[in-house]
């Protein structure tokens, strides 16, 4: 159950990431504060990856099919 909240965790930051280089652009701001969000974004959503593969491998999470 920890695991799943982690990973929902996770997921909210990339949103508020991807929020916050939004405002920047829009903002029309030169410094490199929407750089530093979506490389916050791409090291968070490879870590989510990761840990989704881990979670599997170990049990943590299980995959099941739609029927």
């Amino acid at each position: 159950m920890i695991f799943k909240v982690v990973i929902l965790t996770l997921l909210a930051v990339v949103i508020i990431s991807l929020g916050a280089a939004l405002v920047a652009m829009a903002r029309g701001d030169r410094s490199d504060r929407m750089l530093k969000s979506l490389i916050w974004r791409i090291g968070l959503s490879v870590a989510i990856f990761i840990l989704l593969l881990i979670g599997q491998a170990t049990g943590l999470i299980a995959p099941h099919g739609l029927g």
